[in-house]
């Protein structure tokens, strides 16, 4: 598997078509010479996909270096995907997808873009696409998640979003801000009195260290239509509401209306997962007039036996051992007044919240066998109860990062259809 950590010369003809692509002084000002193998295939990669976002042109023979590096990279991750096709470059106008056969490819003729942070599997970029958008920039930090999403999206995702050399890439313009961002605690013991971004009491001084401050900063930046932000239920509780309350503020202060509600993911999926929706239009745009509406709530409309694979591996039930304790340690919790213990699911209902932390013993969510030990779900069965399809590759990763993907992903249906709803508010 190749090391995508690792620190690299550029090839010659590589640089090259990187200066031709975003200029001889972006290049000096934003690119080393040495340089990850994960930083050199987002800058290819997000060059490829977006092309026709890109005011440079570059010449065939730049077009197949590049190429030709992106897909010795694909081969090296997974020898047998089918993913490379090459091409007669006749046409400096080509179409990702001409050369790149990955699961879910841009589409061709977009409706509006859009920008994936804090980008995990590409939950968020599924949803969007499927309203007809591009992505036209993607970070993550995490280097198993980069290969799940490069496997499937053929693009590498930038890295820590915090650095001011990955912001450098994100398009001046884009319509629509998607992220997933990890809650923090906020200090708000007092609000500075230096100037920050031009306010005497700005968003910056309120926010500062934490990942929500980036997101804040990137809308600032760029003032995109409309935002898509994401979080666990208890975001809105969190530090006796003062967080949420943080959040809230400084979106407005940004001069952006606010929606909110608080959806469970099992009216899309077998499994009761509550998460925080927040959208947002710009008021300068639309001044808070827009016909925005969450998607309502309806029935569950799977159950967990209809996700479930007809034959799994064995080695996806447990152990005796593990099985024993699992028991004794829930009668022991039972004995102390505590409901904490194993989740044996009714095949017919749904399940508890699908954790990061799955792939240690699969306690939450255990499917019962006739005549043997309960079973942990499959990496796959997982993604099904995201709501990903199964042409959805997970094989980029081992089990244990493929669990503590799924684990920490949005759910799918429900994105697209709050997307769904955005999109039609901001095209409106």
């Amino acid at each position: 598997m190749i090391d995508f950590t690792k620190t690299i010369d550029i090839p010659l003809s590589i640089l090259k078509y990187i200066e031709v692509l975003y200029g001889k002084e972006f290049l000096e000002d934003n690119v080393s010479e040495k340089i990850s193998y994960a930083d050199l295939l987002a800058i290819i990669t997000h060059g490829l996909q977006n092309k026709k976002h890109n005011r440079r042109q570059y010449s065939c023979a730049e077009n197949k270096e590049a190429i030709g590096f992106v897909a010795t990279a694909m081969e090296k991750m997974r020898p047998n995907g089918e993913y490379y096709e090459f091409k007669a470059c006749e046409d400096s106008e080509y179409m990702f997808s001409d050369f790149f056969k990955v699961p879910f490819p841009p589409p061709e003729n977009p409706k509006f873009t859009f920008i994936d942070l804090f980008a995990g599997m590409g939950g968020f970029r599924l949803g969007m696409q499927a309203q007809g958008g591009k992505c036209v920039f993607s970070s993550e930090w995490n280097k198993f998640a980069q290969k799940t999403y490069f496997a499937n999206y053929g693009e590498m995702p930038f890295g820590d979003i915090t650095k001011e050399s990955t912001k450098a890439f994100i398009p001046n313009k884009f319509d629509v801000l998607c992220a997933g961002f990890p809650c923090q605690p906020f200090s708000i013991a007092g609000v500075s009195k230096k100037r920050s971004l031009g306010r005497e009491t700005g968003f910056k001084d309120k926010t500062q260290g934490t990942l929500f401050f980036e997101v804040a900063d990137i809308i600032n930046r760029h003032r995109p239509k409309a935002f898509y932000l994401e979080n666990v239920k208890n975001l809105t509780s969190h530090d006796k509401g003062r967080t949420f309350k943080v959040i809230t503020e400084t979106l407005e202060e940004l001069n952006y209306s606010i929606h909110y509600k608080v959806i469970d993911g099992k009216h899309f999926v077998p499994q009761h997962r509550e998460r925080i929706m927040i959208v947002g239009f710009d008021k300068n745009l639309y001044h808070g007039e827009e016909n925005f509406e969450f998607p309502e709530d309806g029935e569950p409309i799977n159950a967990i036996k209809d996700i479930l694979l007809p034959n799994p591996d064995p080695k996806y039930t447990l152990t005796d051992k593990l099985w024993d304790y699992l028991q004794n340690y829930a009668v022991k919790q039972k004995a102390k007044g505590n409901g904490f213990g194993y989740g044996l699911v009714d095949m017919n209902g749904i399940t508890r919240t699908l954790s990061a932390r799955y792939y240690k013993d699969g306690s939450e969510i255990l499917i019962p066998q006739n005549k043997k030990n309960p079973r942990r779900l499959t990496p796959r069965e997982c993604a099904r109860l995201m709501g990903y399809p199964d042409s959805y590759i997970l094989d980029a990763v081992s089990d244990v990062q493929g669990y503590r993907q799924c684990g920490n992903s949005v759910v799918v249906p429900l994105i697209t259809a709050v997307s769904e709803q955005l999109v039609k508010a901001m095209i409106k």
